[in-house]
């Protein structure tokens, strides 16, 4: 059996920037142990596999180590390749997931702008080891969606923290989030998922449905401008729009290969 991937760096225009994610298209499912096998082997935060329906496309998203319920780097890099190597001629593709719905990328300039479930995080008590595997650095309020969020009070203190990733793991989160507000931008976050096998995410679509509505009730606006400060960097133009949140990003592709199974 030959399964064509690709690899695109997302959330960037610039090659080994931004989070790069694996795309297979198939024209069915394999099974469930084959594909994670398949991620583990790209060893990549996420590796995505979409299959065409009359309305769209599946799609579903593993990391080296778990499915996993919503990706936004995957999706956006799944789009760009369907959009630039695949022939796919609309300007909307739709996507059908099993636990975050329908989820639309549409094409805008040289941006794909995303149309994702806002997740707003609530207050949270904060779980015991989480603060001491940040380096013991105290933030400003712990809140928890999917994943715990903790905003601390500046860019600097994001930039510094230096994690135990081996700690991490042993929260019960799939991720945790740092964020602050920025001084190039609205707001700055980092991304630790140690526990599905991805220790630092470089750009993080998901925790942005966190992000972007706290951030645009801080900053009392709808319309906000992000970076997340990984090594490899990456931008995001967000908007919340009701019980959605919008991230409009940029992609490159990186490869286009075979799997041979």
């Amino acid at each position: 059996m030959i399964i064509p991937i690709y690899q695109a760096d997302a959330f960037t225009n610039e090659l080994f920037g931004g989070n790069p994610a694996a795309v297979c298209p198939l024209t069915e499912w394999l099974p469930d142990e084959v594909m994670q096998k398949i991620a583990l082997e790209n060893n990549l935060a996420e590796t995505a596999f979409f299959v065409k329906t009359e309305a769209g496309y599946l799609l579903r998203w593993f990391t080296p180590e778990l499915e996993i319920d919503l990706c936004g780097h995957a999706t956006l890099a799944s789009a760009h390749i369907l959009f630039t190597e695949l022939g796919y001629a609309e300007d909307t593709v739709y996507f059908e997931t099993v636990k975050a719905g329908t989820l639309v990328v549409k094409r805008d300039g040289d941006k794909y702008a995303m149309d994702f479930p806002s997740r707003p995080p609530v207050p949270s008590e904060t779980p015991a080891g989480l603060i001491e595997a940040l380096g013991g650095i105290e933030p400003a309020i712990v809140l928890r969606s999917r994943d715990y969020m903790l905003v601390y009070e500046s860019e600097d203190m994001v930039v510094n923290i230096k994690p135990d990733y081996f700690a991490l793991a042993k929260i019960d989160s799939l991720g945790i989030i740092i964020t602050a507000p920025g001084k190039n931008a609205d707001f700055v976050s980092r991304f630790f998922a140690p526990a599905a096998g991805v220790p630092e995410d470089p750009v993080t679509g998901s925790a942005h449905c966190n992000l972007i509505p706290y951030w645009a009730a801080q900053l009392g606006k709808n319309d906000l401008h992000a970076y997340q400060l990984s090594s490899r960097k990456g931008e995001l133009w967000c908007k919340l729009k009701g019980d959605r949140v919008i991230m409009a990003g940029k992609a490159v592709t990186y490869l286009k290969g075979q799997i041979h199974i």
